[in-house]
Parts: structure tokens; sequence; C-alpha cells
């Protein structure tokens, strides 16, 4: 009885589907020339479609018109950007006066820049049905399906962090009780500390420094004192982040010379501005050394790691590669994909120890279309961890990004609009990371137009990312001393 009631209904919602197609009056419900791809109140039947990415296509051009009706005449009722999703639900075929198709168009379902579920036409030229058709041969490789990753592990829940940074110098001198006493008056809850620094120093002796590059260890304080340092700031309910410089790493590379990314013109180690050298990101060895780092950190009582300088040196946009060796020896493999396969090893190893893993990338990364030369692109790094940290510090924007003349005298407006950016590009992948964004608690005396940073300065950028819906921070300050103190 239920089966002859389900196969009378399906005829009579058919039948009325034709007869409305077949009103050339009116384009409001125009007449498909495929049976419609979702089936109707059938919120299961989408969400499994969705998830095996069937009839599923990316916009190509970096602005498409969405419109009420299939016709280029009909009223625009949104816009959709260079890799949205959309979900084909039918199609139609737009004919002139002799029934000549002039132009095929798609009814597609998608989320909008308000995170609005909308329905629409657009013209079938202008979607392809991968990302890969869309992307530059730079950024080929990348990785965007659904990744496996655990939201949350029981003996060590997520918290919405507000944190600061913390030098190894101020996580064992004297500095430390201020900053603990800072976290039990104001709302910072979470320090990020330098436990592998941009020097390739560790925080604490560990056994990968030893077996790869011992000098790393020789201020370090023991794990016995690490581990009562953990168990004191853990009962102050401080969340622990662990810094690992990644591919920066001069004392490394001290010890492999062979390794360090050369500068073709000189024959010798390239150096950044820092005066630091660099060890290439291909370099399997340095993965493991940075890997077991940070399972060590994850056994001593660390809550998550974060890998900071996880990318290629700044290069111009990529103009430097032609004098640079990156000691490349694993194929032609791109800048975003070696730095997308190492999150992934990293992930697949550490999170094992039940910790959580988050990569802090450029801010301007979620408002650009490639990896700027970096390797960071934004979707091949979201995909793959836990937190996605961007660096929007207002002062490292050029004049007139976002239209303002100096961003660092607008730290309000550009937060804002750098959280919009990175929130719309976490939007084309399943399976995104959870975005907290470092936020600038620094003067940038070297930018012509800065203005003073203290804490209004800073609570406007907190209040930039919340109006975005953004809950977590974490505030930079070389120095460690803080606007909140």
């Amino acid at each position: 009885m239920k089966k002859r009631y389900v196969i009378f209904i399906t005829i009579i919602v058919i039948t009325l589907e034709l007869l409305i197609g077949c009103n050339n009056n009116s384009l409001k419900n125009p007449a498909v020339t495929e049976k419609p791809i979702v089936g109707k109140n059938n919120k299961q039947e989408v969400k499994e479609k969705i998830k095996k990415e069937e009839n599923i296509f990316y916009v190509k051009p970096s602005e498409l018109n969405v419109r009420e009706n299939p016709t280029k005449k009909s009223n625009i009722i949104d816009k959709l950007k260079k890799f949205n999703k959309v979900i084909i639900l039918g199609e139609h075929e737009e004919k002139d006066d002799n029934g000549e198709i002039i132009s095929t168009w798609y009814r597609v379902k998608f989320i909008n820049e308000q995170d609005e579920n909308k329905i629409g036409w657009i013209s079938s030229n202008y979607v392809v049905k991968t990302r890969e058709e869309i992307l530059s041969d730079k950024l080929k490789g990348i990785d965007f399906s659904p990744q496996e990753k655990t939201f949350e592990y029981p003996n060590n829940k997520r918290k919405k962090v507000k944190g600061i940074y913390l030098t190894i110098h101020s996580a064992i001198g004297e500095r430390l009780e201020k900053l603990i006493e800072l976290s039990k008056k104001s709302e910072i809850n979470a320090f990020v500390i330098d436990v592998k620094d941009d020097y390739g120093k560790m925080l604490f002796k560990t056994d990968a420094a030893q077996k790869y590059a011992p000098i790393a260890n020789e201020k370090a304080i023991s794990k016995r004192d690490m581990k009562n340092l953990v168990k004191k700031l853990k009962e102050n309910d401080i969340y622990l982040i662990a810094r690992i410089v990644t591919f920066k790493d001069p004392t490394y590379t001290q010890y492999y010379p062979e390794r360090a990314i050369m500068d073709k013109t000189t024959g010798e180690a390239f150096v950044s501005k820092d005066k630091l050298r660099w060890a290439s990101p291909h370099d399997r060895n340095l993965w493991d050394y940075d890997i077991q780092v940070a399972k060590e950190a994850a056994k001593i009582g660390f809550n998550e790691i974060q890998f900071d300088y996880v990318r290629f040196p700044a290069s111009n946009g990529g103009k430097l590669d032609a004098k640079l060796d990156y000691r490349n020896n694993n194929g032609d493999i791109s800048k975003p994909q070696t730095i997308q396969s190492f999150l992934k090893y990293a992930r697949e190893n550490i999170s094992k120890e039940n910790v959580y893993i988050s990569a802090d990338i450029f801010g301007l990364v979620a408002s650009v279309t490639d990896d700027m030369g970096l390797g960071q692109y934004w979707e091949a790094v979201s995909n793959v961890v836990d937190y996605v940290c961007p660096m929007m510090y207002p002062s490292h924007y050029g004049n007139t990004v976002y239209g303002l003349d100096i961003p660092d005298a607008h730290p309000y407006e550009t937060v804002f609009q750098s959280a919009k950016d990175s929130i719309k590009r976490n939007k084309n992948i399943d399976t995104p990371a959870t975005i907290r964004p470092w936020i600038q608690d620094f003067t940038a005396s070297w930018v012509r137009g800065h203005i003073k940073y203290n804490e209004n300065e800073v609570k406007a950028q907190i209040k930039a990312l919340n109006d975005n819906g953004i809950d977590e921070y974490i505030l930079w300050n070389a120095g460690n001393k803080y606007s909140f103190e």
C-alpha cells in the first residue's frame, strides 16, 4: 500500500512539473531538458550526493552572475566567486525564435557570502567539474578531498583560544609569572611557547635534537623541569601550544649544509633578510626531525602543535625561484603540494598523540588566488590541519590593500576584510580547519604612516574577528609585552 502511494504521488509531481514547463509565457519555472538531479524534500539524498561530490561543479571566472531566470535579460540575484561550489539541480536550453539553442543554463544551489542557501541560474559555460581544471600548473596536485579529522580528543578538549606568544626566555625566566597573572586578570587562556625557535634551538632537551642537531639542546632545560613547567601552567588552566619553526633552521643546516636552500649565484646557502639559513621544505630528513620534536612536546603535555615558517622563503612572489636551488629530489611537485604533504604527514603521525595540529600562514593568502610563491595555498593548508592561523597583522599589508591607504592605521577594517576572505576560502572545502588568527599587539614603527598600537587597537582587531563569527585569536609581540597587562 505504501509503495503504491509513493508511486501515485511521484506521478502527480512529474505531471505538474511538465505542465509548468510547457507554459512558454513564463520563465519562472522553465522546463528542464533532464530530470532534476536533486530530489525534492529529500535532505538525506542531498547530503549524500554532496558527500560523494556528485553533481558538484566549481565556478571558473573570478566573478559569475547568478540570475533569477535562465536568460541574460533576467535579474541578477547574487554573485559567485572563482572556486565557489555549486550543486546542479537541472538545466534549461535557451532558444531563439527559430528554435536554435542560444545557450544552456544550469539551475544551481549554492551558499552565498551571507551564508545563505540560495537557488538561481548560471550559464553552463562558466563552471567545471573539478578544481584542477581551474588551477594553474603551480597549484596542481593539491588534495581537496575530505580528510579524516578527529574533532575532539576525550582527554584533550578543544578550547576557544585567546592566546599570547612566549619566547623560550619568557617561558623559563622571571617574565613567566607576570604572564600567568595576565591570564588570571584577562581573557587570555593559552600560551604559544617556542619549543623549537627561529634559530633551531630547543626549549627542553629532546631526543630528536640529540639525534639530528645536538647543539640545539645546548641551553635547553631538562625534561624533568619541562614537566614541572607544564604542570604549573596547566594548574593555572592554560592551554599549551608548542610552536615549532619548521623549515627556517640555521642550526640544522649547520649539520646538513647540503640540505640548505642554495643561492645559485653564490654557491652558498641562501640567507633570508633576518640573516638566517633555511633548509629545504623538500627535505624528508627535516620532516622527521620536526615531527619527532612535536611528538616529544605532545608526550610532555602540550595540547597542540603549531608549525610556523611552514613554507618556502619569501621569494618576491616566486621571482627569486630562478636563482634558488630548493634541493628538490622528489620529482615534479609544486610548492603548495610540498607544504600540504608535510602537514598531512605531520597530522598522520602526531594526531596519534591526541593533540591538535595548527599551521601559521600569511594573512594575505586568504585574499589572493595563488600561493604567493610561499607554497601556502589556503585550501591546501586548511584542509589538512585542525587550526589554520593566518597572521593578520595590519602592518604586514601593503598600502591600498582592501582599499585602505595604510592598513596599519586601520586595524578593524584590515582584520575584518582578511577574516571575511578567510571564511570565504574555507567554504571551498568540505573539511576546513578552524580559523584562529594571529593579530597585532606591537607598534610597527618601520611603516610610514603607522599608528601606535595599544589596548584599543587590539580590541578593534578582536571585534573585527567577532563580527565575522571568529571567536579565537593569538596576540603577537616579539618581546612578549602585551597591552592587556
